[in-house]
């Protein structure tokens, strides 16, 4: 489904260069709900965006299908992330529309027409328990209630991908089991292959099937989370399985 051949990325900061992604290989197979987990800084947001290219690498390859999307021109690659949706941590909403219009925005984008539209906005809102609120605006949501309508515009093209960039990090921990209830409903009912950052192992444990541990742009450790001995090798492996808490929060206790 997706493949990452020893992919790389660097970028450049006022102190020089700063090597995010280093020689990754990793492979998540069809209907994988993939966890990406590590410090701030490991890699794992960069990694994710190169799944559509929004950052693309300076070397290696990314296969979506066994399609090679970085030989692909800007027309052809737009096409191609019509069938991967994205959902962000501060839910990048849009303001100015009511519900009902945000989820129609990547409609209108791909020029579907406006009868379609209309029932596919309503599917998607039914779906995240939103359709009551498709009038109502950004500003007068929760905060979980804005990252389903994010959800909902999220899968308003019948996406075969989703990726999940800390969709848990905003919200409340109540509000992060209904969220993480949505998305594994929406990979068991429809097959949406789900690749997900995250700083907490609970996140991982909670939906992921498989996990790759990420530290200075390197993938350091993979697992099988449906195997029964999982035994981490690498320190910050063998912390995270025996603490199950927040990187983000006990950076400096690992440190």
């Amino acid at each position: 489904m997706i493949h990452f051949q020893n992919v790389g990325k660097t970028f450049t900061t006022p102190t020089g260069p700063l090597q995010a992604v280093s020689s990754v290989s990793l492979k998540v197979e069809e209907r994988d709900i993939y966890g990406l987990i590590g410090f701030s800084g490991a890699g794992k947001s960069t990694l994710l965006r190169m799944i559509n290219l929004l950052e693309r690498p300076d070397e290696g390859s990314v296969l979506v299908n066994g399609e090679d999307l970085t030989q692909l021109s800007l027309r052809e690659l737009r096409k191609r992330r019509l069938s991967i949706g994205m959902i962000f941590q501060h839910f990048n909403l849009l303001n100015n529309l009511n519900v009902y219009d945000n989820v129609s925005f990547p409609l209108e984008i791909a020029k579907v027409p406006t009868e379609q539209r209309k029932q596919r906005i309503e599917e998607c809102l039914e779906m995240v328990g939103l359709l009551d609120k498709a009038k109502t605006y950004p500003a007068k949501l929760s905060g979980g209630q804005k990252q389903r309508v994010a959800i909902a515009r999220a899968l308003a093209n019948k996406p075969k991908i989703l990726l999940c960039d800390e969709p848990t990090s905003s919200v409340d921990p109540q509000t992060t089991g209904s969220i993480l209830a949505s998305l594994k409903e929406i990979n068991e009912k429809l097959g949406i292959t789900i690749v997900i950052v995250t700083h907490e192992m609970n996140v991982v444990k909670a939906i992921c099937n498989k996990v790759a541990v990420m530290e200075h742009g390197r993938v350091v450790e993979k697992f099988n989370l449906r195997e029964s001995n999982i035994a981490p090798k690498s320190p910050i492996a063998q912390y995270l399985f025996k603490n199950e808490i927040s990187l983000e929060t006990r950076e400096a206790a690992y440190a």
